[in-house]
């Protein structure tokens, strides 16, 4: 499966297998950043994230925990589509523009073209993410911030539509591709930072221990950049009519009447899913087809940028041999 349709494939396996093990969190993540909006002091109902899971699970059963599946699937295969699809174009087109050989493979000029095509992923994918996360909110027993009453998804679309036409659907596009540049621009620098600094101090050797290790370390980072947009996206997907007048307005708003924490709420369900999700995605990908790898980086050959220049090829950094980085760009920038 090396071709680009194969890979296409199974990325959105390994994205669909990595949504399934996480989905519950990220309900609980946007219960938790939709409670108590534009209130000061309002009553937590969900109060952390096992409270939360617990909650709902006593009330609503598995089903609660698991709403807006459906959604989740299909916009992480439009997701990792704009990925795959978008990723190379933009790479080989970017480069000559910078060096004379165009196999060359730049740090830099790989995670502007991985966050590139993230956003217009996020773009692509964000009718589904506003139906997701309406459809996540909602709860009969529970009920956080504006509920929406969608007896599934395509129901959820239409309403929508009819209701406010094409632009009602794009609501909240604007912080959903922030979320994902954000994302997509840090995860890739912070693992090769974490890698290098884990072989070199704590004299880690390449393996899953390490990949483990780096992929926590870059999680983390991501999620303490993403979270903060993810809110005012969560918010603005989920308001009825015009609550805010757009992401800064809702970003601003949130801060003055909640406090400056308010816009991390929900952060340990966050983390909760996204270590966890970037685990998973990378094994399922490496399972369903053999393609992702892990760059051997020798702290004393320099930055992971100066390894990266290397042209495409198979084999060790460390030898002195080439290895092709793309197939790791594309699997660490795929973030949902």
């Amino acid at each position: 499966m090396s071709t680009t349709p194969g890979a296409f494939l199974a990325g959105s396996f390994a994205a669909c297998g990595a949504v399934l093990v996480t989905h519950p969190f990220e309900t609980i993540k946007i219960r938790l950043q939709l409670q108590g909006e534009l209130q000061r002091d309002a009553p937590k109902l969900y109060r952390g994230v096992y409270h939360g899971i617990r909650t709902v699970l006593a009330n609503e059963g598995p089903k609660g925990l698991m709403r807006g599946l459906g959604c989740a699937f299909i916009y992480q295969s439009v997701l990792n589509g704009c990925r795959l699809g978008f990723y190379e174009p933009l790479r080989s087109t970017i480069t000559p523009l910078f060096y004379s050989d165009a196999s060359v493979q730049s740090l830099p000029v790989n995670v502007f073209s991985g966050a590139a095509s993230g956003i217009l992923g996020a773009a692509a994918g964000s009718p589904f993410f506003l139906v997701k996360t309406r459809l996540q909110s909602y709860s009969p027993f529970l009920p956080v911030g504006t509920q929406h009453r969608y007896r599934h998804a395509w129901d959820g679309m239409r309403q929508i539509y009819g209701g406010e036409g094409l632009r009602g659907l794009y609501r909240g596009v604007v912080p959903a591709m922030v979320r994902t540049g954000f994302g997509s621009s840090v995860q890739l620098p912070t693992y090769f930072f974490a890698k290098r600094r884990l072989v070199r101090h704590l004299g880690m050797e390449e393996g899953l221990p390490l990949h483990l290790a780096s992929s926590t370390a870059s999680g983390f980072v991501v999620c303490v950049f993403m979270h903060p947009p993810d809110t005012v996206m969560s918010r603005m997907y989920n308001q009825s009519g015009n609550l805010y007048n757009g992401p800064f307005d809702c970003f601003y708003r949130t801060i003055r009447m909640e406090g400056v924490l308010a816009i991390y709420k929900g952060f340990g369900a966050h983390l909760a899913r996204i270590l966890p999700h970037t685990v998973n995605i990378e094994r399922f990908s490496a399972n369903a087809d053999g393609w992702l790898t892990f760059p051997d980086l020798d702290p004393d050959l320099g930055g992971a940028d100066e390894q990266a220049h290397a042209p495409v090829g198979k084999a060790n950094f460390t030898t002195g041999e080439r290895k092709d980085l793309r197939p790791l760009v594309l699997a660490n920038q795929r973030l949902s």
